[in-house]
This record gives structure tokens, C-alpha cells and sequence, in this order.
């Protein structure tokens, strides 16, 4: 199918059996083509517009993250905050078991399993790997 077969079914065409189909002109036709196409661009004009005026996001305060962040010597009262951080960072902060193999992200299933003292952290993957450990198969995304 052709350029010129796809304008002549949008224009329409006479036929002899059918009267009541009429061509739109080609100046006319050209002059819907170009509205449309300056509406488009009028329209994808103001979206980036919006898109550029939206306010970044700014962390701050942010605590500062270190490898004894992840070392397991957490006191009690910030047990939880320590899981925080090693949850909000992408593709860091693994956790495995003591008496285990495999290593997991802190969401996994698997790691709910795992008792809290035998639970360890690790900062990346090539620290759990250089440790023994393995990805765990049901963990998605490792």
C-alpha cells in the first residue's frame, strides 16, 4: 500500500456507483494536515512546559551510610532505622543468614525465615559473593 493509496482513502473518491462520496480538495486537505499538526505541536509544546516547572525532589539530612551501617553492630534502639536505610538502596544492601548460602534483597520471602540473630548484611552483591554466599533463586530481581 502506497503513500498515495492511504491519501486517496482519507480524501475519499468518486465512483460512478457511489455519487455521495466527494473528494476533499488538495488545498483544503493540506490545510487540515497543517492545523493538525500545529495543534499537536502547540499541545506537546505546553507538556513540556509543565513537565520542566515541576520542583526536583531534595533529600535532606539525609543520614550518612557507611559499611558499619550494615555490619550488624547495631545497637537495639536503631535496629529498625538500619533496616530502613539497607531497604532504600537500589540494588545495595543484601541480607543473608549465618548458617545459610544464599543471599537475599531485605523484601524476599526467604529472608522472613531467617531468625534476627542469625541475620547479617551486606553492602553489595560482590560482598555477599566474596563471602561464599549465592543469589537466591526466589528472589526476584537478583
Amino acid at each position: 500500500m502506497s503513500i498515495q493509496n492511504i491519501i486517496e482513502k482519507i480524501k475519499g473518491f468518486v465512483d460512478e456507483h457511489r455519487p455521495n462520496i466527494r473528494i476533499i480538495p488538495d488545498d483544503l486537505f493540506l490545510g487540515l494536515i497543517i492545523i493538525l499538526v500545529a495543534f499537536g505541536s502547540f499541545g506537546l509544546g505546553r507538556l513540556s512546559k509543565i513537565e520542566g516547572s515541576k520542583t526536583p525532589i531534595r533529600i535532606e539530612n539525609a543520614p550518612e551510610i557507611t559499611a558499619d551501617t550494615f555490619s550488624g553492630k547495631v545497637p537495639a534502639d536503631t535496629e529498625k532505622v538500619a533496616l530502613t536505610l539497607t531497604t532504600s538502596t537500589s540494588g545495595e544492601g543484601l541480607v543473608g543468614s549465618k548458617n545459610g548460602t544464599k543471599y537475599y534483597y531485605p523484601w524476599c520471602s526467604g529472608v522472613s525465615k531467617i531468625s534476627p540473630a542469625n541475620l547479617i548484611h551486606f553492602v553489595s552483591k560482590s560482598e555477599a559473593e566474596s563471602r561464599g554466599y549465592t543469589a537466591s533463586a526466589t528472589c526476584k530481581g537478583l
